[in-house]
């Protein structure tokens, strides 16, 4: 029996769709092979909860919509979900022993839409709690592992989605991004990873942290793979008051995002062998500073110059409040999963003290119980800040940075560039435990990423290199862009990756 899955001998979804629709191989036999790589490589930590005859039952539907050539682009494909989307039959746990025994009585909305265009999952992946951190060591059931490094940390909130794309375990991966929640695990892992603009994919069914930023993205290697996986998940939704109806003036449904993506291409197509001429690339001098490692520095200023070299050109613009993105960031997002978490009170669902003498001893030792130390941690600050006498001077003054930040980056857009470029985290993975003695740390290793997610912009990251010999891990490339821009960043994603193989490395390679 071959140690790795039958998907993995495939590049791309595309090529295994083609296998699958020319029935060279079945999705019950690519779900079989996956379930037992994923078994073989528990060393991981990557999934939560694995269920054999669920994963079969849905590889079986696959294959029936494929005898009668009714599927669709992802029919039969093996995915897996973060564990903060909530599933009828898999455990829901949000990596949290508030939650460890919780199954919910319905599908989020980004299941239910993959599921319905036959995509076969493997189960529920490993995250910090309540998607909550930036190293996946915060989950209530151990840290994930980097699949270059057993050492070190996958990144995260949706470490084990980046971990198990990375190991080759799934073909493609859920995941969530509040603050670069995607982006930085997808970096640190070598794979790709976008986060849409706030509002086009539903929230329905996505366990809250900060329900203003919040946003649901895949995981996967290629651009092209995470086309189809975001065509798919995106769209309206009338369940999440959030979700938009229309997106600069089109709706917002599957196939805009694939439509926006063609005409991008036909235009470098076009173009000839200078296929992003006319592109501006905006490199922000903040992005360049003293707190970026060198060899991530070297990464993406060659990465910057391969677009340069398709036609595009660099533009030097100024994120002058790049900075303020950090304390903005950690007040209104701990305000808001203060809120949030209020709801795991022992009272209605998850976790219930056995002990107590009254209703509000109840509630206290159940919250201290079921919640981790960063959980606890963030809830605090979100309690004090959200309190009488500090909500003006700390919440409703980053509420108005936010704004800000916001116009930042539309000024840029406005008046210099199309897209933005520039690193995903300032160094490659660190080692876990680096930074136990300051938990705080890790908030500082978001600076890049925070600004976008404030704003509501899609961004996303796609491999550009590797680190330094002593540390020879992965790198990623971010690049952003303007509302409901999605299409267009995939297909500069993709004319990079046509002429680089950074996405194609895989751990344990020569």
């Amino acid at each position: 029996m071959s140690s790795t899955p039958l998907h993995s001998e495939f590049d791309s979804i595309a090529s295994l769709r083609s296998a699958l629709q020319a029935r060279k191989l079945s999705a019950r036999e690519l779900a079989i092979s996956a379930l037992d790589a994923a078994q073989r490589r528990s060393d991981l930590n990557a999934f939560l909860h694995l269920d054999r005859d669920l994963t079969l039952a849905q590889a079986d539907t696959a294959d029936r919509l494929l005898a009668t050539g009714k599927s669709t682009a992802l029919t039969g494909i093996p995915i897996a979900h973060k564990d903060v989307f909530v599933t009828q039959h898999w455990r829901t746990t949000a990596a949290s022993k508030m939650l460890a025994t919780y199954v919910s009585p319905f599908d989020a909305t980004v299941v239910s839409k993959l599921q319905a265009a036959g995509a076969v999952s493997l189960g529920k992946l490993n995250c910090d709690e309540f998607a909550m951190g930036s190293g996946n060591e915060n989950s209530a059931f151990g840290v994930v592992r980097n699949p270059w490094d057993a050492t070190a940390v996958p990144g995260g909130s949706s470490g084990g989605s980046a971990a198990a794309v990375a190991a080759s375990l799934v073909m493609a991966a859920t995941g969530t991004d509040t603050g670069g929640s995607v982006r930085q695990p997808a970096a640190l892992c070598g794979v790709s990873g976008i986060k849409p603009t706030y509002g086009t994919i539903s929230r329905y069914g996505m366990i809250a942290y900060g329900s203003s930023l919040d946003q649901a993205g895949p995981i996967a290697r290629h651009a092209r793979d995470l086309l189809d996986l975001l065509d798919t998940m995106s769209g309206f939704d009338p369940r999440d008051s959030t979700s938009l109806e229309i997106c600069d003036g089109a709706a917002n449904e599957p196939g805009r995002i694939r439509g926006d993506f063609d005409a991008v291409v036909n235009d470098q197509q076009a173009a000839g062998d200078q296929p992003l001429k006319g592109l501006r690339i905006g490199v922000p001098t903040e992005f360049l500073n003293g707190g970026l490692a060198a060899d991530v520095a070297a990464a993406v200023e060659a990465a910057v110059k391969t677009f340069e070299s398709l036609g595009a050109r660099r533009v030097s613009i100024s994120l002058p409040r790049t900075a303020l993105s950090i304390p903005t960031y950690y007040v209104i997002a701990p305000a808001e999963a203060s809120s949030n978490l209020s709801r795991y009170d022992g009272v209605r669902y998850g976790h219930r003290a056995e002990q107590y003498r009254d209703l509000a001893e109840m509630t206290s030792r159940s919250r201290t119980e079921g919640f981790g130390p960063e959980v606890l941690r963030r809830i605090m600050v979100g309690t004090y800040v959200l309190s009488h006498g500090y909500y003006d001077a700390y919440y409703l003054q980053a509420q108005r940075v936010r704004r800000m930040i916001a116009n930042d980056f539309q000024q840029a857009f406005a008046d210099h560039c199309d897209v933005i470029m520039g690193p995903v985290t300032p160094s490659v993975a660190r080692h876990i435990g680096d930074n136990k003695e300051d938990p705080t740390a890790d908030w500082l290793a978001d600076v890049y990423t925070l600004g976008v997610s404030l704003a509501g912009l899609p961004a996303m990251s796609i491999p550009c290199g590797f680190g330094s010999p002593q540390r020879p891990l992965p790198i990623g490339l971010q690049i952003i862009g303007n509302y409901f821009r999605e299409g267009q960043l995939l297909a500069i994603a993709d004319r990079f990756q046509q002429v680089t193989d950074w996405h194609q490395r895989k751990p344990g390679q020569a």
